[in-house]
């Protein structure tokens, strides 16, 4: 399972030719991308009025992934980790990371953060081909 970025989704609904909506819609097709609570948060919030309702029902059809008690451990066990190697990362960026760890999936995203969060071992990434 594939948790898509809001970086990912914004390339891909502005182009739909485009490299990322490409292989997006390919991946909707497969059924292999979930929704990480925080990042359909952000989408219906940077969307246009006109846009939203009609996102939103485009979104139902995704699982949806919410932070667990578990999650906000693993997050307090992250954060401890990246202090440690000298670097922080985003609320939202760790609840996303730690939904996708939850799930043994892989954070499809254009956000650096998501690269230094690999290099620690805290996720893994898909990596577009």
């Amino acid at each position: 399972m594939i948790i898509v970025d809001t970086s990912v989704w914004i390339l891909a609904l502005r182009s739909a030719s485009g490299p990322e909506a490409i292989t997006l819609r390919s991946l909707l097709d497969a059924d292999e991308v979930a929704l990480a609570v925080p990042v359909r948060t952000e989408l219906l919030m940077g969307a246009r009025a006109s846009d939203r309702a009609k996102l939103a029902r485009e979104l139902k059809g995704l699982p949806l992934l919410y932070p667990t008690d578990e999650s906000w451990r693993t997050i307090d066990r992250w954060t401890e980790r990246a202090a440690r190697a000298g670097t922080t990362f985003s609320i939202g960026d760790l609840l996303i990371g730690v939904l996708a760890a939850d799930i043994g999936g892989l954070v499809w995203s254009l956000d650096g953060d998501f690269q230094r969060m690999e290099k620690l071992k805290l996720i893994e990434r898909f990596v577009r081909s």
